[in-house]
């Protein structure tokens, strides 16, 4: 009898299968790297115009970014996409209720991005086109991610 964590399309049935997701992710993860390189969306300089309303730039690559994303997410719940594994893709709506959480996290992340001048995506272009420092923003970001997993039971959700 099968595990209930196999199925049909696991990597079991399709050898190497793992190594061609990585393979492809990493593929990805650099070229994206490259574009926000390209693109100055990791520029320390080009954040600080966007806080201070001094340039449209990264306001306009950060609204595209979300027209995008909704309309591909829209396209997705469409045609009922699915993994290349054949497992169906399923994004659900998030409640808002009040917004305060939002509000929050939204406070906290742009208090952040500001001082830090990259937010989480960036830091792996940065540290990949030799700005090495901001590796001490990622290993913080991993202690708090690591802090808030092990906090989580005892906050209010």
């Amino acid at each position: 009898m099968a595990s209930p964590r196999t199925s049909t399309h696991s990597s079991e049935t399709r050898p190497g299968l793992r190594l061609a997701d990585a393979l492809i992710y990493l593929g990805m993860g650099t070229i994206f790297g490259i574009l926000l390189v390209k693109s100055e969306v990791v520029s320390w300089f080009r954040i600080q115009e966007m806080f201070r309303f001094q340039a449209f730039h990264m306001n306009g690559i950060i609204g595209s970014a979300v027209v995008v994303a909704g309309a591909s997410i829209a396209l997705l719940r469409r045609i009922q996409a699915t993994t290349i594994r054949g497992e169906p893709i399923s994004i659900s709506d998030k409640p808002f209720e009040r917004g305060v959480n939002q509000i929050v996290g939204g406070i906290a992340f742009g208090l952040g991005w500001g001082l830090l001048g990259a937010c989480p995506g960036p830091i792996y272009a940065l540290i990949g086109a030799g700005v090495t420092p901001v590796a001490v923003a990622l290993l913080s970001a991993m202690l708090g991610a690591w802090t808030y997993g092990h906090l989580k039971p005892y906050l209010p959700h």
